[in-house]
């Protein structure tokens, strides 16, 4: 765009990457989300602001704020990142209050005076007051985590470092969220994912400002890093990070660390970081049990009538019903229960355990049983290659097509995006889950025996 075109709506958008088109990712939103919780509350959604790495939206009323915010805001964010993986922050403005005293609009002009937040470590160093130890729900596939998580805000460094592993959605960022509140008074705390410590270190190395940037993590008493597989096959990062790590731990700081899996199994990891990460407590997180599940929901509910004064009209029958039918996180398990409870506000009646049946029946035969770790093995066992060879970097056809068809049907029949899945693939990039799909969507047409491939799978999967 030449400069002498530039509207004042201009000046907000940054010039990295490509800009949202709005209306596309509203469609995207529309599948992602289902029609009616798009027609309700996602539609009112306007972009107002974008940057590079943040965006300003719309919304009609704090009402809708605090609904969209505490029910889909994490599914909104990894949905934005599909189309722009730079996005890391969401800040909502509530339109209504856009409004001077007269009762007229600002114009856009009004938005000059608003400084721009500047793409920084800072910005990602950011605790959320609302996952902490209050609402973390205890039961007995969380209790060792949570305990050890508590001990640790007791007495720094009795277990150093506290390594917390388990599936997603099961809580684990929840406990990191929570430990660095409760020690952020006293201690310099850092708190990072794994891929924005890999995106500062590049940075830093582009910018020849390395020097800053090991001082910056170096100097934390408090060091927390989430979903620590992503450094996987990473040499450069991986250096970085061990010798982090060591000068951590040489002055006593506290680190605790969040991943997928247990330090030993991290595959493409140096040897000497996963010794490193076994030295000190590891502990796990399992998938929620009935009892934990039934008081999930039973929290959320309360909440939901604390926040906002209204009763949601669920039957303990309801709840019984989605707390046993649900098989798998729990964030997909709250994710179910704001399915309900729209249905219920939209169609202003109380539902039995019938319609919740054919509300969440699709829901529910995949939400049973498939995973991307389940179609990783399911596949692999199916063309009778190893786990490990279909994850290599490999590019012979008897491994290419295997995993080819595993990212396919991560795409088709789980709710993982693009780069999520090819950070399960051994950290390739999404545009090769793309390729992928594309590849076997082709092939299924044209080859009978792939098509039947892909149907003989599904059932595998779909099996309980």
């Amino acid at each position: 765009m030449e400069k002498n075109s530039t509207t004042p709506k201009d000046i907000f958008i940054a010039e990295e990457e490509k800009t949202l088109s709005w209306t596309e990712v509203q469609s995207a939103f529309e599948k992602t989300f289902g029609s009616e919780v798009y027609s309700s509350w996602l539609r009112n959604i306007t972009l107002i602001k974008e940057y590079n790495d943040y965006l300003v939206l719309g919304v009609p009323t704090r009402f809708f704020r605090d609904w969209i915010v505490s029910r889909y805001l994490d599914k909104i964010l990894e949905q934005l990142k599909i189309f722009k993986l730079s996005i890391n922050r969401i800040e909502f403005k509530i339109l209504e209050e856009t409004k001077s005293l007269n009762g007229d609009t600002f114009k856009i002009d009004d938005f000059k005076k608003v400084t721009e937040i500047k793409d920084s470590i800072l910005n990602y160093n950011r605790l959320n007051p609302n996952l902490n130890f209050d609402n973390f729900i205890e039961g007995s596939s969380n209790k060792i985590a949570l305990s050890s998580s508590k001990k640790i805000c007791k007495q720094i460094s009795r277990y150093n470092p506290l390594y917390i592993y388990g599936g997603v959605g099961l809580g684990k960022t929840h406990l990191l969220n929570a430990i660095g509140l409760e020690l952020q008074s006293e201690n310099n705390v850092m708190f990072i994912s794994a891929e924005r410590f890999m995106y500062h270190f590049i940075k830093s190395i582009k910018k020849n400002d390395m020097v800053n940037f090991k001082d910056f993590f170096r100097k934390s008493s408090v060091f927390i890093i989430d979903d620590i597989q992503f450094i996987r096959g990473k040499e450069g990062l991986q250096e970085e990070f061990f010798h982090t790590f060591n000068s951590l731990i040489e002055k006593s700081s506290q680190i605790i660390i969040s991943g997928d899996r247990p330090p030993m199994k991290l595959d493409r990891v140096q040897e000497r970081i996963k010794s490193r990460l076994s030295g000190g407590l590891v502990v796990d997180i399992d998938t929620p049990d009935l009892d934990l599940k039934t008081k999930i929901i039973r929290k959320k509910l309360d909440d939901i009538q604390n926040q906002f004064k209204e009763n949601c009209n669920i039957s303990e029958d309801v709840i019984n019903f989605i707390a046993n039918e649900s098989k798998t996180n729990i964030r997909e398990l709250l994710g179910i229960l704001n399915r309900v409870i729209t249905f219920t506000k939209i169609h202003k009646k109380t539902l039995n355990t019938s319609d919740c049946k054919n509300i969440l029946k699709d829901v529910f035969n995949q939400a049973k049983v498939v995973t991307v770790d389940k179609i990783q093995n399911i596949v692999s066992g199916f063309f009778n290659i190893s786990l490990n060879d279909m994850l290599s970097q490999r590019r012979s056809r008897p491994l290419a097509r295997p995993r080819q068809v595993a990212m396919f049907l991560a795409k088709k029949m789980t709710t993982r995006s693009l780069p999520e899945i090819g950070r399960r693939f051994a950290n390739r990039d999404h545009t090769t889950v793309i390729h992928a799909v594309k590849t076997i969507t082709r092939l299924c047409e044209k080859d009978d025996e792939m098509k039947r491939n892909i149907g003989q799978i599904k059932n595998l999967l779909l099996e309980k």
